[in-house]
């Protein structure tokens, strides 16, 4: 009697809405960490005793983690893919806020910092290469926009909520570590796409072999260029919105909804950004009008705070939202293949974050010396010319990293 030879069947790639769950859940983790503190500042600062430029190291210190560990992401993702590299990251955000229920202790609140930045810094670096690689160009700027959503989501509700949690906890140290649990949840819905990536480069493997990153291409630099500004608006914005009004004699609370009304902004632009980029061939329409909304809120916020801050938080928001969400489209456009885009992201990251680090704690330093917020916006409303500059020159022609 003859025997058929039985051959295993072909490993599927893990399931796109699988995929796009777990994509999300760790996306809504990725600004959670550096959201919840402003509302909170004044409460860390009295019980700390930490001055404004020690507090804004606060939202610096992620920042910085993000740029100066962004390259060491592709390296992570040749030696054990990026799929185990995105898990890794996701077990970092949430051992950085599991740590914050006792930060009061000093050095365990910047210490936990740290460690969550490295976290966001491998998964937002490792994701954009990760969409091309897994979802088809058409549907890329959707998917893109999905994250874009769910971090934003993620970053929205950390900063209406802080006050809320640390008067139903009883302290800001729980209000700041509860959202741990929403961490864990990204850890558990990653599994699965892990564990499926890593059977699928099992039965198919193929030898990564690191590349530099694209320091010498002109397309990288420009992408790197509007990125840094970008980042440095969203940044400084995040993390001294909320306390400019707090300081004009507002509620923390009402401060923390009025900063909650700059992030929630972002999760409408932040997917019609990047939905509308797959319909629109030339984006410099949709970078520079998202840029021309950013310098309307950051002006508005300067000279004439007190007329309507709801509208210049709603437009700022808006603005910078489609802003960065569409920066990360071109990781995907100006990339010829998934490893080429996780490159990109580790040199635009690395650039843009490094330098939008010192944007905080300078802008918290500067805020020390004039004694009041004028300034701050001041210098926002200049730094944003330049996104505007740079989104001119960013054509569909540019050659592609290869």
């Amino acid at each position: 009697m003859s025997q058929a030879t039985v051959r295993p069947a072909p490993t599927a790639a893990p399931p796109t809405w699988l995929v796009t769950v777990g994509l999300v859940a760790v996306a809504v983790n990725l600004r959670t960490v550096m959201a919840s503190v402003p509302p909170l500042v004044q409460d860390i600062g009295l019980d700390l005793h930490l001055g404004n430029a020690a507090l804004g190291t606060l939202t610096t210190l992620p920042v910085l983690c993000m740029g100066l560990f962004a390259p060491v992401a592709q390296r992570v993702a040749a030696r054990v893919g990026a799929a185990a590299g995105v898990q890794a990251a996701a077990v970092c955000v949430l051992l950085g806020l599991l740590s914050r229920f006792g930060g009061g202790q000093v050095w365990l609140l910047y210490a936990g910092t740290f460690v969550a930045g490295v976290g966001i810094a491998l998964g937002g670096t490792l994701l954009p290469g990760l969409v091309k690689e897994l979802f088809p160009p058409e549907r890329s700027g959707l998917v893109t926009g999905l994250y874009m959503l769910a971090m934003m989501g993620g970053a929205g509700a950390s900063s209406a909520l802080s006050v809320p949690l640390r008067d139903r906890l009883g302290s800001w140290q729980g209000s700041l570590g509860s959202w741990s649990v929403l961490a864990l949840v990204g850890v558990l819905a990653w599994l699965p796409i892990w564990r499926g990536h890593t059977r699928l480069r099992a039965a198919d493997p193929v030898v990564v072999v690191p590349t530099r990153l694209p320091w010498k291409h002109a397309t990288a630099w420009l992408v790197a260029g509007y990125l840094t500004i970008q980042s440095v608006e969203f940044y400084s914005s995040l993390a001294w919105l909320a306390p400019t009004y707090a300081a004009r004699g507002w509620d923390p609370t009402h401060a923390g909804y009025l900063l909650s009304v700059f992030t929630a902004l972002q999760l409408v632009s932040g997917l019609l950004g990047p939905a509308l980029a797959d319909r629109v061939h030339d984006h410099r329409a949709l970078l520079i009008g998202a840029s021309v909304l950013g310098l309307l809120g950051q002006a508005g916020l300067w000279l004439a705070p007190g007329a309507a801050p709801w509208v210049w938080a709603a437009v700022l928001g808006f603005g910078q939202g489609a802003s960065f969400a569409l920066g990360l489209v071109l990781m995907v456009d100006y990339a010829s293949t998934p490893a080429a885009s996780a490159r990109l992201a580790g040199m635009a990251f690395f650039f843009s974050y490094t330098i939008a680090s010192l944007g905080p704690a300078t802008l918290g330093a500067l805020r020390d010396a004039t004694g009041g917020f004028g300034a701050v916006w001041m210098v926002l409303t200049v730094l944003m010319l330049g996104q505007v500059a740079f989104a001119a020159v960013l054509r569909p022609g540019l050659t592609r990293i290869p």
